[in-house]
């Protein structure tokens, strides 16, 4: 009998099912609004409010609070989005769902108010919860019988995360920026919305895969994991049931209260001055960070009390697991800079006017840049229309207007700039380094880890944080004295985001896979829910210390902020490169 994975596999795009190209091009425009977004909204609310194309005037460490709280949220309502498309509605659903939320919210973040701007953020919220788990949940059930062509199909969706990335940041960006804030909102939301279209009129390509789950299914799983016991190994056979206490279930209640109510507070505290803690204050600790600490205690309680009622096997490797998340929270709080203090030092400290030659080269550079990648995906766009075209027609009709839209805004782009006496570089420009500089050195680093120099998980922890931090040091000796008005090269930058992209490619894919790796089946949600939640808390950091760098730099200097993010990861990278001897024990043979 021919399933809907056989049909999808009969129409190919480059050797693989045409539906992953749907979903490639429907998670494009979702990174597209998404990152177009993220890499105005610190800007904006920075901005001054006089001038041509006025911000909103507010102070760092206040706009770097309210997005900490939104980048740390987006890591966790994915956990919940996932649960409720497995019960409820399916993946196909839920991925409509989150799209059409996500819309909303950004159409209202265009309209430029304060209750719209709090409300878009809301909405982006609980739309990335529905959307983010369940696309690749799709790409997992169409591959179920082509295992083989699973990371393939992987490294595809992954090449078009960062398209959409880099071609966001730069066109939303460029029309903020250039022409008014409403106006690269509003572009996200545009492409939110289209690429919702898109995907929803594709309902056919797909059949059954991806609908709401049914008892029969649930059924049909069970069977499934009966037949498979002979085949875990001896360690999982004997593992005995760890159930959750009544104390258990209460320290996660307490802990996941503190949580949120911190994540609430602390911008609730520093632009409206409503302190829900402020009764637990002592001495000059703000109360929200005593009782942080106190539901941090709780948390590292519960973890640790847990493991250490497993076997000893199980037990050590998620203590191995546990040191991995831990190390992944002093990586991202560094690495996600990238979306506050690094766009303000570009705004304000880097030199981005350039005239005459100079100029010209860099707009010669930039078309290539932007029109060699537009080129290669508007090419998988036509084989896609050729081969599904009488399937889905809508789908790919407005996937034609998505590309004719992001070619008139290039050309358009392109040519103010060639026209230009003067170009200024925009602020956002920087960030699309970063999706660049993954997309060239991916595949290296792929070919990397299966030769036989392929590191140990500590060694690429290791040098993931060491080499970011080198980044960082540049930084620091690129702004190392200089006086208020000074400018430094845009060199800098540059090759601080070269550095901080090798080395989230060093750690980045690894920490995911080690989840899958060192935990038992049974437990592998609850430790991916734990894992995001590590690198939501790297995200809040990120945001709470990139909101003093105007506070640093007027105590210190420029140069002693960048200094801390290049210290405290190449302490890290050492101290876990030390403990590599320790984790590998811990692994019991996993590599």
């Amino acid at each position: 009998m021919t399933t809907d994975i056989d049909n999808l596999f009969k129409d190919k795009v480059l050797g693989h099912p045409a539906g992953l190209f749907v979903l490639f091009f429907t998670e494009m425009w979702e990174r597209f609004s998404f990152y177009g977004m993220r890499v105005l909204l610190v800007n904006f609310l920075t901005f001054s409010v006089i001038g041509d194309n006025p911000g909103w005037g507010w102070s760092a460490e206040n706009a770097t609070a309210l997005f900490g709280t939104y980048a740390m949220l987006l890591y966790i309502t994915p956990i919940i989005g996932g649960i409720i498309a497995d019960k409820l509605t399916g993946y196909k659903l839920a991925v409509i769902i989150g799209s059409v939320i996500m819309a909303m919210g950004h159409a209202s973040m265009a309209i430029e108010t304060e209750f719209s701007l709090y409300f878009g953020l809301g909405l982006l919220v609980v739309g990335t919860g529905f959307f983010k788990p369940n696309i690749t949940s799709i790409i997992s059930e169409m591959y179920k019988t082509h295992p083989e062509k699973k990371d393939g199909a992987y490294t595809i969706f992954y090449m078009g995360v960062n398209a959409g990335a880099f071609f966001g940041m730069m066109l939303c960006g460029y029309l903020a920026e250039k022409v008014g804030w409403s106006y690269g909102f509003g572009l996200a939301g545009i492409f939110m919305l289209l690429g919702t279209l898109q995907f929803a009129f594709s309902g056919n390509l797909f059949g059954e895969i991806g609908k709401k789950p049914s008892k029969v299914h649930e059924i049909e799983d069970v069977q499934d994991a009966d037949n498979s016991i002979a085949e875990v190994s001896e360690d999982e056979e004997i593992e005995k049931e760890n159930p959750f206490t009544v104390l258990d279930k209460v320290l996660i209640v307490i802990s996941s209260v503190i949580g949120l109510g911190y994540a609430l507070n602390d911008p609730m505290s520093k632009i409206a001055n409503i302190d829900m803690f402020s009764a637990f204050q002592i001495g000059g600790i703000e109360g929200q960070y005593v009782v942080v600490l106190i539901g941090l205690i709780l948390f590292l309680y519960l973890v640790i009390s847990r493991i250490l009622r497993y076997s000893t096997v199980v037990r050590d490797r998620m203590l191995a697991f546990i040191i991995f998340a831990f190390f992944t929270v002093f990586f991202w709080l560094s690495f996600e800079q990238g979306a506050s203090s690094l766009v303000l030092f570009a705004r304000d400290n880097v030199d981005r006017v350039l005239t005459g030659n100079s100029a010209f080269v860099f707009n010669i550079i930039n078309a290539l840049l932007t029109v060699i990648p537009l080129a290669i995906i508007t090419y998988v766009l036509y084989d896609l229309w050729k081969k599904t075209y009488k399937k889905i027609p809508y789908s790919n009709i407005v996937l034609a207007i998505c590309f004719l839209l992001m070619w008139a805004i290039v050309g358009w782009m392109l040519s103010r700039e060639f026209t230009a006496e003067v170009s200024e570089i925009t602020v956002s420009w920087f960030s699309i380094l970063n999706s660049f500089f993954i997309i060239v050195f991916a595949s290296f680093f792929s070919k990397w880890w299966e030769s036989k120099y392929n590191p140990s998980a500590a060694a690429k922890y290791a040098y993931g944080l060491i080499i970011m931090a080198i980044g960082f040091g540049l930084l620091a000796f690129g702004a190392y004295g200089i006086q208020e008005g000074v400018k430094v090269s845009m060199i800098w930058l540059i090759l601080a985001y070269l550095f901080h992209t090798l080395g989230e490619l060093c750690l980045s894919p690894v920490g995911l896979s080690y989840v899958s790796k060192l935990v038992p089946a049974r437990m592998i949600a609850l430790m991916f829910g734990m894992w995001y939640l590590a690198i939501a808390i790297g995200n809040k950091l990120a945001a709470v210390l990139g909101g003093q760098i105007e506070n640093i730099t007027k105590a210190y200097s420029l140069s002693t902020f960048f200094l801390i993010f290049t210290i405290v990861p190449v302490v890290a990278g050492l101290f876990i490169l030390v403990l590599n001897p320790l984790l590998k024990k811990l692994m019991h043979g996993v590599k």
